[in-house]
């Protein structure tokens, strides 16, 4: 498939540069709402909306006051294509089309999407070319992210079509995100230097390979999310870095905070210290815009 959407993709970023921003499914279950503030507080530099059940995750107007508000640019929205939002916004396209319709209503540059279902029907078979006539049409760049096989009594169970890898499948853009890849038990690292310019956006945490999408805190887990990272900032990425940390779990006041201030400085430490280095189109080394910057 020819790629009459490279064009979308805007100029990679480096080391530093390269945005921290925070999944509303972060601070899961509290509300969309309190994605906002709590990336205000934090310190990110915007946040991902996903959608869901909650009416301010579906309503631009809110969420654009949301983001005035707070000073939290919207980077991102995640399409409702999860197995609990399959209620949300109708039939499998509609989520798809009205999530875009949203990132560009909010401004937000990506939507993050999951591979199709294999009962999906003609939308599965479709997906590829689909997404790719709908951002040819609207200029909102569609990542597929990466899942991980459904097992069950020691079976892999057949889930997604064509597959929830999609490394070799023909999507123009992907999300990778690092718990996925544990319960699938791929290597991130070599993963994410095979998809190369591909990559649009992360979603940062860790796992590990028991059969639970754990989204835990990057370094907790079995990934090398540092390295990747590392990789990440010296290669360029023509998006965001996005914390995606489970906390729906946490025991005490301030847990959920913590977690999200260490996943934050965690990706600020090893972005700017892959970024010291990086080779422009002659292969040379240079530094980042921000060291040179440094009296």
């Amino acid at each position: 498939m020819a790629d009459a959407t490279a064009h979308l993709a805007p100029a990679a970023r480096f080391g530093a540069d390269i945005p921290v921003t925070l999944s509303s499914s972060s601070v899961f279950p509290l509300g969309t709402q309190d994605v906002f503030a709590t990336a205000e507080d934090l310190g990110y530099d915007g946040v991902e909306v996903m959608v869901t059940h909650n009416a301010w995750s579906q309503d631009a107007r809110r969420l654009t006051r949301l983001s005035e508000r707070h000073g939290m640019p919207i980077d991102s929205i995640h399409a409702p294509t999860l197995l609990f939002t399959q209620q949300v916004w109708g039939s499998a396209w509609s989520k798809i089309r009205r999530s875009v319709e949203l990132a560009q209503a909010v401004g937000a540059a990506t939507v993050v999407a999951h591979p199709p279902f294999r009962w999906q029907g003609t939308y599965a078979v479709r997906f590829a070319e689909g997404i790719h006539e709908l951002m040819a049409e609207t200029g909102v760049v569609i990542a597929v992210e990466n899942m991980y096989p459904w097992r069950a009594y020691g079976r892999e169970a057949k889930m997604y079509l064509p597959h929830w890898n999609p490394l070799p499948e023909p999507y123009e853009h992907i999300c990778w995100d690092f718990s996925h890849a544990a319960i699938a038990r791929a290597d991130s690292l070599a993963a994410v230097r095979e998809l190369g310019p591909r990559l649009r956006h992360v979603h940062l945490t860790d796992g590990n390979d028991s059969g639970k999408d754990d989204h835990l805190v990057p370094g907790e887990g079995t990934q090398r999310v540092a390295e990747t990272l590392r990789h990440l900032a010296a290669e360029g990425l023509a998006g965001a870095v996005c914390v995606e940390v489970g906390t729906r779990g946490v025991e005490y006041a301030g847990q959920r905070e913590e977690k999200l201030a260490a996943s934050l400085a965690f990706a600020r430490e090893h972005l700017a210290a892959g970024g010291t280095d990086h080779h422009d189109d002659d292969g040379v080394p240079r530094p980042t815009t921000k060291e040179t910057d440094r009296p």
